[in-house]
């Protein structure tokens, strides 16, 4: 188990254990250093300390962190599309309709049931279940992805994601005509109140932020550029929906029926930007439209130019 010591210095503001800790580079995220404070393993002063116990100057916090969780996820040979690969980093172009980790009910057929087969060595920092994944795409959601392959990768990359220097772009088609060519979406996050499934814009929710821009509008129909400033779980879907432009084809936030045949929602990751973890380059990367995303586009480009032509 290996064993962190810290002293909180003279200038450090007073705020609570857990946040410090994860701004100190402690784990890959503020959530796994709660998990560490709840099994006991941090302790201030030679005491169990609380999440939210305040910090000051002088303690002496020690943190003591347990090896990864060995991986129980089978790999299985499954084609990769990989934009760049290195021996820290792989950043993959994940298809819709596949799940990034296991969980119940998709034991297999994941993205990590893939990367392992691809590449048995991967961060152990976010589980058994989760071996590399740093940040998620939903199901239905195509586009890219970044996996560390190793813990200080993990750490670097979680870190750059939490402090909003990664850049994550998606884009998507959503109904409706949105007023504005571009804004922001800031609106807390959690459970819905009835469906626990379901996410929601809530009271008290954790803070989400998403800017948007449009970038072709359509009768009834408006494509936008989306780029998140903070990652919750299923937060454009979300966010558009708030806003009363649901993502074309989502099952769960948007509208039942659809003009299209669609398996998933027209939701894209697009473009990722981080700084290389071990070399501190910028890396960018773009991913093309999935064939699903860019039938719509045709279809309603096409009507709009009957349209034109009818109306002149």
């Amino acid at each position: 188990m290996e064993r962190k010591e810290l002293v909180v210095p003279a200038d450090a503001p007073r705020e609570r254990l857990d946040r410090w800790l994860a701004a100190q580079g402690i784990g890959p995220s503020r959530a796994f250093v709660q998990r560490l404070i709840d099994a006991g393993l941090v302790q201030v002063d030679g005491r169990p300390a609380a999440a939210s116990d305040k910090v000051r100057p002088g303690q002496r916090v020690t943190v003591s962190i347990p090896p990864p969780e060995p991986t129980e996820t089978k790999p299985e040979a499954i084609p990769l599309d990989v934009v760049y690969e290195d021996e820290d980093v792989i950043v993959v172009n994940k298809p819709q309709g596949m799940v990034v980790h296991p969980a119940a009910g998709n034991r297999a057929g994941t993205l990590v049931n893939a990367l392992l087969a691809h590449c048995p060595d991967l961060s152990g920092i976010g589980g058994k279940e989760r071996p590399g994944i740093v940040h998620r795409l939903d199901k239905d959601t195509s586009g890219l992805l970044v996996v560390a392959k190793n813990d200080q990768a993990h750490i670097s990359l979680a870190q750059q994601i939490q402090a909003r220097e990664a850049v994550r772009e998606y884009v998507a088609i959503v109904h409706g005509q949105l007023r504005a060519d571009r804004g922001r979406i800031e609106a807390p996050i959690g459970r819905h109140p009835v469906d626990r499934k379901r996410m929601a814009v809530v009271p008290g929710g954790r803070p989400a932020i998403t800017d948007y821009e449009v970038l072709e509008r359509f009768p009834g129909y408006t494509y936008v550029r989306a780029r998140l400033q903070t990652g919750r779980t299923h937060q454009i879907r979300v966010h558009m929906a708030h806003i009363g432009h649901p993502v074309v084809g989502d099952p769960v936030y948007g509208p039942r029926r659809c003009p299209w045949n669609l398996q998933g929602q027209c939701l894209h990751a697009c473009r990722l930007g981080f700084r290389h973890p071990r070399t501190g380059q910028w890396m960018t990367f773009t991913a093309p439209l999935p064939p699903h995303m860019e039938k719509v586009l045709r279809d309603l480009r096409s009507r709009r130019q009957v349209e034109i032509r009818e109306g002149g």
